[in-house]
Formats: C-alpha cells, sequence, structure tokens
C-alpha cells in the first residue's frame, strides 16, 4: 500500500501571491535548504517519499526528468546543468530518469553524476527501444544497455521500461531475462500519450511490471479514470513524466495570483501547486519535472515538503484552473512555449 498524506482543509477564494521568478529571487536556497539534511531515500525525514511495491523500499517522490533538459552538446556551457543535478541531490531527490532516446542527457547525467560522486548512488530508471529488424535477437538491445552502463558509470540499472510501448512482446522477455540475471533491478514500460493507456493497463495485469511511467498533471487526468487505481490494485510502482507540461501550465497562468488553497497545502509558487495536485494522488510513486533552471529546481523541490491536498481540494484546484482561458485546450500547445533547446532531439 502506498502512504497517505495528511488531509489539509477546504477554503475558497483568491488571494495574491508572489510569483514564481519573485519567490525563488527573495528565497534563494530556502526550498532546496529545508530538506537538505535528509540523508538519502531511505530516511528521507520529513520529505515525502513513497515506496516501490515490488521490493518495498521507499525513494524521494520527486524525481529528475532530462528529455530535451539534459540534451545539450559539450561545447555549449553546461553549468547549469550540473548545479540542477547538484541541487536536486543536495535537496533529497535521488530518483533521475533518462533514456537512449533523449539524445545527449545519459552522457550529460553520467558525466555530472561521476563528477559529484553520485553516479552510483542515484536510483536511475532508463528505457529500451529496439524495434525493426533489431528483434531479430537481443544484440541491439544489450549493446544499448551497456552503452547505457558505460556513460552513466553503472554496473547496473534500478529500472528499465520498455519505451514508448515499442514491441513490449518481444522487448519485456529481455527485461525479465536481465532482471533475473542481476543487470537491472526493476522492469516497466512507459508512454506520455493517454491513448496508449489500454495497453499499459494489460502490461499492469500480467503482474510482472515493477513500473510504469505514464503523463499525469492538473490538465491531463486520463489516468485518474482507472490507471492509478489499477496500479496500485496490482503493486505497480508509478512515474509521472509531464507534470508541468514541459512549461505549458506557467505559460498559461504567467503572473497569476495563486488561489487561497495554496497557503493550505504549502505551495508557495505555480510549480508547487501543480506538483502537489499531482502527488496527492496515493498511487503516484515519484513524479519526474524538468528544468535547465537552478532556480527552478530550487523551487520544484519546495513540493517534496509540507501537506498535499485531499480530494476535496484537488477538485478545487482543478475548478480555478478551469477558470483560467486556455487550460482546456492546454494539449493543443506547442512544447517548451518559447524556449529552445542546444542538444540532438529536434521538436516539431
Amino acid at each position: 500500500m502506498k502512504d497517505s498524506r495528511a488531509p489539509g482543509r477546504d477554503a475558497l477564494g483568491m488571494t495574491s501571491f508572489p510569483s514564481r521568478r519573485s519567490v525563488l529571487l527573495a528565497a534563494g536556497g530556502m526550498a532546496a535548504g529545508a530538506v537538505a539534511a535528509a540523508p538519502g531515500a531511505a530516511s528521507a525525514g520529513q520529505i515525502i517519499t513513497r515506496q516501490i511495491p515490488s521490493t518495498g523500499e521507499r525513494v524521494p517522490a520527486l524525481g529528475l526528468g532530462t528529455f530535451m533538459t539534459f540534451d545539450r552538446w559539450p561545447h555549449i556551457p553546461r553549468d547549469d546543468l550540473r548545479e540542477v543535478l547538484r541541487l536536486f541531490w543536495a535537496g533529497g531527490g535521488r530518483v533521475v530518469d533518462t533514456s537512449p532516446l533523449y539524445g545527449l542527457s545519459e552522457a550529460n547525467v553520467g558525466e555530472f553524476g561521476k563528477a559529484l560522486g553520485i553516479n552510483r548512488r542515484m536510483f536511475v530508471t532508463n528505457k529500451l527501444w529496439t524495434t525493426g529488424r533489431y528483434l531479430n535477437d537481443d544484440s541491439h538491445a544489450v549493446a544499448q544497455r551497456d552503452r547505457s552502463l558505460a556513460l552513466l558509470g553503472r554496473d547496473q540499472l534500478d529500472v528499465v521500461q520498455v519505451h514508448s510501448v515499442v514491441a513490449p512482446e518481444m522487448n519485456m522477455p529481455i527485461l525479465r531475462r536481465w532482471k533475473a540475471e542481476g543487470k537491472i533491478r526493476m522492469l516497466g514500460i512507459t508512454h506520455h500519450d493517454p491513448m496508449y493507456y489500454p495497453i499499459i493497463e494489460h502490461w499492469i495485469r500480467t503482474g510482472d511490471l515493477d513500473f510504469v511511467q505514464i503523463h499525469y498533471s492538473i490538465q491531463m487526468r486520463v489516468a485518474e479514470r482507472g490507471l492509478l487505481d489499477l496500479a496500485a490494485d496490482h503493486g505497480t510502482a508509478v512515474m509521472v513524466n509531464m507534470p508541468l507540461e514541459k512549461a505549458r501550465l506557467h505559460a498559461l497562468v504567467g503572473d497569476r495570483p495563486l488561489p487561497r488553497i495554496a497557503d493550505e497545502i504549502g505551495a508557495r509558487t505555480w510549480a508547487q501547486f501543480f506538483l502537489k495536485y499531482v502527488l496527492a494522488h496515493p498511487a503516484v510513486t515519484v513524479v519526474l519535472p524538468a528544468t535547465t533552471n537552478p532556480r527552478h529546481q530550487r523551487d520544484n523541490l519546495g513540493a517534496l515538503t509540507g501537506p498535499l491536498p485531499d480530494r476535496g481540494q484537488c477538485r478545487q484546484m482543478v475548478r480555478h484552473m478551469e477558470t483560467i482561458d486556455g487550460f482546456a485546450g492546454l494539449q493543443s500547445m506547442p512544447w517548451y512555449p518559447g524556449k529552445t533547446f542546444d542538444g540532438q532531439v529536434r521538436l516539431g
């Protein structure tokens, strides 16, 4: 069973809060400092942790995504990315998610992790992508796995998942074998498009998944219709990608004031407001926001402490967002509005 959080109080009305930028500039490292005393996932103290059902171990509920954000060429300055990872670790975060399909992200996570002396201590979740002629044998899968291990400076990966539900009938047996051999500790399956959730639900029902990774946010709530409860019933841990909708939620709210309920759940910024909504679901194990901005990393870490909303408060949070023009159509907005990335992966 996942741990439950203390409920908050119901409240209505609005109050003015500082913008994300002004809070971060004024508070500096406040959010990270509040949880920096946490020595690790197993003794996390006051930070929010969740249990992985298949192993019983606990991990901090806020992880770090690396798609697009950590995909940057070595000749381009990357000090901001190294600082994001340093702050994440210092603030109590442990779960880092990457993939061979994320361009240079694996290499950068590995390089920075080695420099910080944490690469073998991070809880690394990764992906497997093999298709077409590469399904004739497992040579491509093995080469992909070994390259990931070399880039990350690891002898073992904590979790490897079938990326984007690509040929799971062929790739899942490979992951099961690696798990039996001790090459990986856990296995799973991922997708960011709810159209594929019925397939993920099928694999949850097979009973041997340790993890699934899905798209879930205050705006994208399809998983609440059954997938999250199914995962809890079958003892499957849930990682959440796109909890901030790749900056689209922030673009939508801009400098608007937070609703009064944000104060009740300890959310000082919109990022914490959005992350706490996702973290409030007891079936969610790890949420994976991504950023290139160290100040935003401190901000995100603020969601790892304090109360979480109960169901009634979650409904209030959604109702408030529904009053903002463009919320219903957010999925039609481009990812990372106004931002470009310097790496191998290109959008559009």
